[in-house]
């Protein structure tokens, strides 16, 4: 039987989407949901380690975010501009995919203006293509190009992509915390957020306990939270995102998988990433591409046995994909329980670890 989106609406106070993160980040709250008994546990994320030990692994998504929100004016006008950057399309020429607020008054053959006033970088853009009703083609360019690297310029004049639910100015914390303590890998404008919640000491303790932590790269786009808009979810299409599984993390998992260990994906884009490399013996394999996998109610999984992630957004690609994960009722009722517990939700918000 298909499912359909109006099964994963529920009704979410605006008062329990997190503002900012915990003090510390493996001190955010943690639900622990057990699959086969129903069992609800409430902890602190630290406590994780009490449920991993010799022989699981554990993997993460080792995406950087970058600083994708460009504040600017058009020239000539002075209007007021945000770009957002989505993804890169031609390094050479700087050419990028981007959505643009307000997307009316930015029109084919505009150019757009960025600098701060602590930068002596002045950062153009002409717009090259309309995409969609607010998505853009734009081809940046600034004087020293040879000497500088674009990112470098992003890196100074852009602001860290928090999402529009946090309705606060960004603020210096936010380029530390709003990025994972193992990120390397370059190509994010949203964060994976269930890696938010580890501390570097965390991982060392995982390590400690015997855990095989790995990792693979999926860099978030913007197609991972846009909103669903058809019913019968088997013709919703999702955005294609850049991912990378290496034979490293391939031997680990599949060693785990044949010890009939505990396989964690840190996250609903490593359980993508995953879902989007299974070889024909339900095996892990190498794997370089795009994925454009959605995974909605009935779906097998394949390779990971338990999943840490945040609280999603009802309607969500996210929230369906948990539901599948754990069972549609089930999750239901386990939603509901994270409300009447006031814990928080979204990217700041806390986290469930589902066994």
């Amino acid at each position: 039987m298909r499912s359909k989106l109006s099964e994963f609406k529920f009704d979410l106070p605006k008062e329990l989407v997190a503002q900012y993160p915990s003090d510390e980040r493996d001190e955010s709250r943690l639900m622990v949901v057990h699959r086969d008994t129903g069992k609800i546990e409430h902890k602190l994320f630290k406590d994780v380690l009490d449920y991993f030990g010799e022989g699981d692994t554990m993997i993460f998504n080792n995406t950087k975010v970058f600083p994708a929100r460009l504040y600017g004016i058009k020239e000539k006008t002075g209007a007021l501009i945000e770009v957002f950057l989505l993804r890169e399309l031609n390094a050479e020429s700087k050419l990028w995919d981007v959505m643009v607020d307000p997307a009316r008054k930015i029109r084919v053959g505009n150019k757009l203006i960025f600098t701060t006033p602590d930068s002596n970088i002045e950062l153009m853009a002409e717009v090259m293509d309309n995409t969609t009703s607010r998505g853009r083609t734009l081809r940046f360019f600034y004087e020293g190009e040879d000497e500088i690297p674009f990112m470098d310029v992003i890196n100074e004049l852009g602001k860290t992509p928090l999402p529009k639910y946090i309705n606060r100015p960004v603020e210096a914390f936010d380029r530390d915390r709003y990025q994972t303590v193992f990120a390397k890998e370059v190509g994010a404008v949203a964060a994976p957020t269930a890696g938010l919640h580890f501390s570097r000491q965390l991982l060392k303790r995982l390590e400690i306990n015997g855990v095989d932590l790995t990792e693979v790269t999926l860099h978030v786009g913007m197609g991972t939270f846009r909103t669903i808009d058809v019913e019968d979810l088997s013709k919703h299409k999702m955005e294609a995102e850049y991912f990378k599984i290496t034979e490293d993390t391939v031997e680990k998992v599949n060693n785990s998988m044949a010890a009939e260990k505990k396989i964690c994906a840190v996250g609903t884009t490593v359980m993508r990433s995953l879902e989007s490399a299974v070889s024909a013996q339900n095996t892990l394999n190498p794997a370089k591409g795009w994925t454009n996998k959605f995974i909605f109610p009935p779906y097998e999984f394949k390779i990971a046995n338990s999943l840490i992630t945040n609280f999603h957004l009802p309607l969500s690609s996210l929230f369906i994909m948990i539901s599948a994960f754990a069972g549609k009722e089930f999750m239901r009722e386990v939603y509901q329980e994270a409300i009447k517990e006031k814990y928080k939700f979204y990217s700041y918000g806390d986290a469930m670890l589902i066994l």
